[in-house]
């Protein structure tokens, strides 16, 4: 972002939502009119003023799913560089359960993206491979195209997975 001719790093806040259903999951849609549009991302958004993590966390999931959560902590945080997009962000990644375990993400911002569904580790391992290979190739637009069936992982989901923290695995039931 930029502020007059000043650069700005920005903060981002993503939440691993663990699927009650199915606790080895979490929660991810794939975003709309924005950067990284056509990409699988948690729910999140932009830190506020005086905002706690916790705080933008339960905020942002509660805006763009209705769940209400519990539990929320710290989980880990990235170095995104998005030099193609002349963007750059932080990315706090916070981790929770839902209040009430019947409850299902509802898609209450359908303009920024086009639905949630639950995946498991394996399955943003898999579709890491394709973005890899996808951010090797073209990043030159901001947007990415799927592959075979497999959605790209937005850049920040990317690193996470690619870095695969302890305490992430921990939480989705994982060892390294």
């Amino acid at each position: 972002m930029t502020v007059g001719a000043v650069h700005v790093v920005r903060v981002g806040v993503g939440v691993l939502i663990r699927d009650a259903r199915n606790p080895n999951k979490v929660f991810a849609g794939l975003r709309r009119n924005s950067h990284g549009h056509g990409t699988l991302a948690l729910p999140g958004g932009h830190l506020e003023m005086y905002e706690t993590w916790e705080e933008c966390a339960i905020r942002e999931t509660l805006e763009e799913t209705g769940l209400n959560l519990t539990n929320v902590r710290f989980g880990h945080v990235t170095n995104d560089m998005m030099q193609e997009q002349g963007k750059h962000y932080v990315t706090i990644f916070m981790m929770s359960e839902c209040v009430c375990p019947d409850t299902r993400p509802q898609n209450l911002e359908p303009h920024k993206c086009e639905g949630w569904h639950s995946y498991s580790w394996e399955d943003l391992c898999s579709f890491a491979t394709n973005s890899s290979d996808e951010r090797d190739t073209n990043e030159s637009d901001g947007e990415r195209k799927e592959k075979e069936d497999h959605p790209i992982l937005f850049g920040p989901l990317l690193q996470l997975v690619e870095e695969s923290p302890q305490i992430v695995l921990d939480f989705l039931g994982k060892s390294a």
